[in-house]
């Protein structure tokens, strides 16, 4: 049965696809990052897409947003905000930053210092921040789309585990197929198509939405298979970091998630199977006796598929 929400939710994603083209696996996994409240990394090679896709996404959506083109120069303050003193009262008033915004496009993530990248974290992680020992509550929905380039490390300062916790999931883009390239290039031969995105949603529907999310059944039997993929990273021999009971809910949230965007109100296995290298691959850490045989992010997707394999499916 087609529902209002799965209309729009579908209307929703051949927005955004008609700009990202041939990526619609990326596309989705970014909507249910969105309804499940949770934020996103997009990470792949330049000019595949990584900014446009987090710009279209921002304008389909009606609510505020603000870009954040980070260079290594920047400082915590140019994020969050900063104390001003006003001379006609004598007093100092706080000045909101562009993090008080409903859609946040962080560029190129890693290209600042840890200090301005941590001034992230009590955003991302609690909806709000503080400045001089007072505290700021973010507008709803929040959303961070962050992207970084893993290819290029002159200049850049690699995100630690405890930031990278932050991200819900881990998206990459890819290289369009020759095809798709040839109709971007058609597309693209007079106007960019993001320039006839329209908005979509209204933050109360986004929130609406999200809180939904929340409704899909998860049953105790898929509960425990989460659980056994999760304790398989904390024990694997190849891992030395497994994952983080953040890393446990973001998964649950986000099949939540993926189910409602198919027009489920419950959660299958295969919803969780989908998941687990985007939500998990960017958590877990390489043991040093593995790490050199791949690159990281390869190498660590292929360990949790190997994972995946071994722990007994749910009947």
């Amino acid at each position: 049965m087609i529902t209002e929400t799965s209309l729009r939710l579908r209307e929703l994603r051949q927005s955004i696809e008609s700009v990202i083209r041939g990526k619609a696996e990326a596309v989705q996994l970014a909507v249910v990052s969105l309804l499940a409240g949770g934020h996103l990394l997009v990470e792949d090679v330049p000019g595949v897409g990584k900014t446009t896709l987090a710009q279209t996404i921002a304008r389909c959506l009606d609510c505020s947003f603000q870009r954040i083109q980070i260079t290594s120069d920047l400082l915590p303050s140019d994020i969050v905000g900063v104390s001003v003193y006003n001379q006609s009262n004598g007093d100092f008033e706080f000045k909101p930053g562009p993090i008080f915004a409903n859609v946040i496009l962080a560029d190129e993530i890693n290209r600042t210092t840890p200090k301005t990248q941590s001034s992230l974290l009590e955003a991302m992680a609690e909806g709000h921040v503080t400045v001089e020992n007072r505290t700021y509550a973010l507008p709803r929905p929040f959303l961070v789309l962050a992207t970084q380039n893993p290819i290029e490390h002159y200049g850049t300062y690699p995100l630690a585990e405890s930031r990278l916790d932050r991200f819900m999931m881990r998206v990459r883009i890819g290289y369009p197929s020759s095809l798709e390239e040839k109709e971007i290039l058609r597309q693209q031969a007079r106007k960019h198509p993001i320039d006839s995105v329209k908005p979509l949603m209204t933050a109360e529907d986004v929130i609406e939405l999200q809180e939904e999310v929340r409704n899909v059944r998860f049953d105790e039997a898929l509960l425990d298979y989460l659980m056994d993929i999760v304790t398989a990273t904390r024990e694997s021999e190849m891992l030395e970091l497994g994952v983080s009971p953040r890393g446990s809910l973001s998964l649950y949230r986000a099949a939540q998630s993926l189910a409602f965007t198919e027009d489920r109100d419950y959660c299958i296995t295969d919803d969780i199977k989908r998941l687990v290298v985007p939500v998990f691959g960017h958590r877990v850490v390489i043991s040093s006796r593995y790490a050199n045989r791949l690159r990281k992010a390869e190498h660590a997707d292929s360990i949790l598929e190997d994972i995946l394999k071994n722990v007994k499916v749910p009947i």
